[in-house]
């Protein structure tokens, strides 16, 4: 079995969490060239938004890093009468922010086939996946462009699935990472295994590289991953706080001033299952019980998401973050990766 370094080309087991709406190019190259494998998170993009992104990445470092997309599950709610049930029901949060209702759209996502053609086009150094195992089809075009794949798993189940699939490497997601539950084969809510239960297991069950991710902010996190037998590490939260990455101010400090047991895990803002901060969105929204499907909701949050992030208003936004986040204190990317890299 080939090691990780050597699976991705990279130097230190370190890899970035992919942000879904809060990667950046600087934050994504920055890991890239200090050794470990940055990641971009292409939630959302279409085709020429991510070879736009791509170009950007290839003209800030020549170093290895991945692309991530979110695989269709086929429960993904379309455009439909409903719309305007659901972005009603979010009026309050439109008129915080200074915007109408939004009409109904064309489509909420661009499809698979749209965003693949275009992640070939920019031959990264690896195609990250979450929400499933990527076809055989994909698999096989990835590998005959040299691009690795790399799958994640919240049980020892998903990960012997996405082994059994062909992916390169396998991350291990415990309960306490930020951001979406990315769960396939049974619902999130009963997928919430923990970090230093899950790693070790997964280590047991498959042989391609594990990576562990979730709760792993500095270099103890580091040495217990790596005593668990995991590879390497994928860290989130700890990069997301830092000046390089696309979260604002407000996320920042929420990140620095949400402790251990204060993240909880909503469908509130997007639909599905996450962890993050519960601010004043998450409450009212869960209070009213009227919150749209995946990904309607995600779509109509976003709506008033973006301006309240403009306007520094963090009680309106997605905050997500982890169980780490408190050992979040580091305030560049250089100074968080030095400090994961001492764990090694």
């Amino acid at each position: 079995m080939s090691g990780l370094r050597e699976v991705l080309g990279i130097q230190h087991p370190i890899l970035l969490g992919a942000f879904g709406g809060l990667s950046s190019v600087a934050l994504t190259a920055a890991v890239s060239e200090a050794g470990g494998l940055g990641a971009y998170g292409l939630y959302g993009y279409d085709g020429a938004r991510i070879r736009d992104t791509a170009a950007a990445l290839r003209e800030a470092t020549d170093k290895p890093f991945a692309l991530n997309i979110w695989l269709p599950t086929g429960d993904e709610a379309p455009p439909s009468a409903q719309h305007t049930i659901f972005a009603q029901a979010l009026e309050p949060f439109y008129e915080a922010v200074g915007v109408e209702v939004p009409a109904r759209p064309e489509r909420y996502l661009p499809t698979l086939d749209e965003q693949l053609d275009a992640i070939w086009d920019a031959a990264p150094a690896a195609l990250s996946v979450v929400y499933g195992v990527p076809s055989a089809d994909v698999v096989d075009e990835a590998h005959r462009r040299g691009i690795r794949i790399i799958g994640t798993a919240t049980t020892v189940a998903e990960a012997v699935a996405l082994e059994d699939g062909g992916v390169d490497v396998v991350i291990a997601s415990g309960a306490e990472a930020a951001g979406h539950r990315v769960s396939f084969l049974r619902p999130a809510e009963e997928s919430l295994v923990g970090t230093f239960a899950l790693v070790p297991q997964v280590v047991d069950a498959v042989s391609v590289p594990v990576v562990a991710a979730g709760g792993v902010a500095d270099r103890r996190g580091v040495a217990a991953a790596l005593a668990l037998g995991a590879s390497g590490v994928q860290v989130g939260t700890a990069f997301l706080a830092t000046n390089e990455s696309a979260a604002n101010d407000s996320h920042r400090a929420a990140i620095r001033s949400t402790a251990a047991d204060e993240s909880v895990l909503t469908k509130a803002m997007s639909g599905r299952l996450a962890r993050g901060a519960r601010n004043r969105a998450v409450r009212a929204i869960e209070a009213g019980g009227m919150s749209g499907p995946f990904p309607v909701q995600n779509w109509l949050t976003g709506r008033f998401r973006a301006p309240a992030g403009e306007q520094g208003l963090g009680e309106l936004q997605s905050l997500w973050l982890g169980q780490g986040a408190p050992l979040a204190t580091r305030d560049t990317a250089s100074e968080v990766f030095a400090e994961l890299l001492a764990g090694v």
